[in-house]
Parts: structure tokens; sequence; C-alpha cells
């Protein structure tokens, strides 16, 4: 599935993050949101850098480091498996 949102432009890292979230088994696409220049993950955050925010129904709520900001993300999922997607996430980081 494409990502789709608001805002669709994030940096090169970004993409290739999204699309190896998209692989993971049980994510049903990467919903691209709003962006916020000038904010960060914290420090030693690099652009493509996530951050698992909390489990809503549906999916998972995160924000992405992007080159200008931060960029929020909806993963959608298939019930059940967003502790093991969070896991997975963590690991990419």
């Amino acid at each position: 599935m494409p990502s789709r949102g608001r805002h669709q432009s994030t940096s090169k890292e970004g993409k290739a993050i999204m699309k190896r979230i998209e692989a993971l088994d049980g994510v049903v696409g990467v919903i691209i949101g709003r962006s916020y220049g000038g904010k960060s993950l914290g420090a030693g955050s690099t652009t493509g850098s996530i951050k698992v925010q909390r489990q809503v129904p549906g999916g998972i709520k995160a924000a992405m480091q992007s080159e200008k900001g931060l960029q929020e993300l909806f993963i959608r999922t298939e019930p059940g498996t967003e502790e093991a997607i969070t896991k997975a996430i963590m690991a990419f980081t």
C-alpha cells in the first residue's frame, strides 16, 4: 500500500525506513502525517530515526526524524500484531 497523508515529502532515508516497515509481517501500510520543522527526537537522533509513541486501535503512532524536523507516521497493522511490529521497528534504530 502506498504511503498517504497530508504531507507526502520526506527524506531519502525516511523513505527507506518506511519501505522496511511496510515489509514487516502484519503491516497493512504506512500513512505519513504532519511535519514539524525545527523539532527533533532528541540527542543522537539522525535522519530516518523512528520513535514509537503509542499503540492505538488499528495501528501504531510514531515519529520519524527528517532532514527538516519531525514527521508523524501512522502504521496500520493487522489486529494482534502491534507488539511484534513495535519491537521490530525499535530494532531498526
